[in-house]
């Protein structure tokens, strides 16, 4: 597997206090399947669909109980560096650089605005090995209330080119390493709650998004929007039962014309 471009979104995972709930959650809804929890990483137990890992689902550790959420990790040539150039430009490094045994290091960090991110330096793990494929990762967007301070430190810490969307109405910016957008940034409008922190949301990509809804819905989440047809797919943005936020996308219903962006 090729290493993945600094700044490239490569993993995600979440931690849930009731772990067999969460897997039972995501097997009907995205189809996943589970191997074994690693007891000599916390229990740690990766998702696969189609027989490739595509997330993972974690225990809280002990005294480490707090609301569920996923986080989305950033490809990283050396996670010591990407953990100074946090602190430099405002972050704050919630756990230090560690190694996690020949799978690669991990960091988590805070980005000024409030959404925290993973960082990770991949060795024998190199994060997904499908994207954009039914059940896999597809896309992302941090939303926050203080877009200046994302669009600052963004590009301060990864190589991010930006474009944004030629929209009075709407402010939404891209991020991007030459070629593909990688990364979207949402400004939160007063429809958030202000208890909502700044976060990160994660799209798996489905092959019915209003089935996928269904099922959720029925499991115990919670619609929060949608489902919607855009020029980039027909999606819906949920909490699951334990109150994660993510979304589900088919990409092959699309409607309209894409937006226009410009240089930021």
């Amino acid at each position: 597997m090729a290493v993945r471009s600094e700044g490239t979104p490569c993993w995600a995972d979440a931690m849930f206090t009731d772990l067999e709930g969460a897997k039972q959650f995501y097997g009907d809804v995205l189809g996943w399947t589970f191997g074994e929890s690693s007891s000599e990483h916390g229990n740690y137990t990766q998702a696969y669909a189609d027989g490739k890992a595509v997330a993972a689902v974690v225990p809280p550790m002990p005294g480490q109980e707090s609301a569920s959420q996923w986080c989305l990790y950033f490809a990283s040539p050396d996670a010591a560096a990407t953990a100074a150039k946090v602190k430099e430009n405002g972050g704050e490094v919630l756990m230090e650089p560690m190694r996690v045994g020949d799978f690669g290091t991990m960091a988590i960090v805070r980005e000024p605005s409030g959404a925290v991110l993973g960082v990770w330096q991949g060795d024998a793990h190199e994060g997904f090995e499908a994207m954009a494929e039914p059940g896999a990762y597809c896309w992302a967007e941090l939303f926050t209330r203080e877009p200046e301070k994302a669009d600052a430190f963004l590009p301060a810490v990864f190589p991010y080119r930006m474009q944004q969307m030629a929209d009075e109405h709407i402010d939404f910016r891209l991020f991007d390493l030459g070629a593909d957008p990688v990364l979207g940034r949402m400004r939160m409008g007063e429809e958030f709650p202000p208890e909502v922190p700044s976060y990160v949301n994660v799209y798996f990509t489905v092959e019915d998004c209003d089935a996928a809804v269904a099922r959720a819905v029925e499991r115990g989440a919670v619609l929060r929007f949608g489902p919607m047809t855009s020029p980039f797919g027909r999606f819906a943005a949920l909490s699951d039962p334990q109150g994660a936020n993510f979304s589900v996308i088919d990409v092959t219903t699309t409607d309209g014309g894409m937006p226009e962006f410009k240089d930021a």
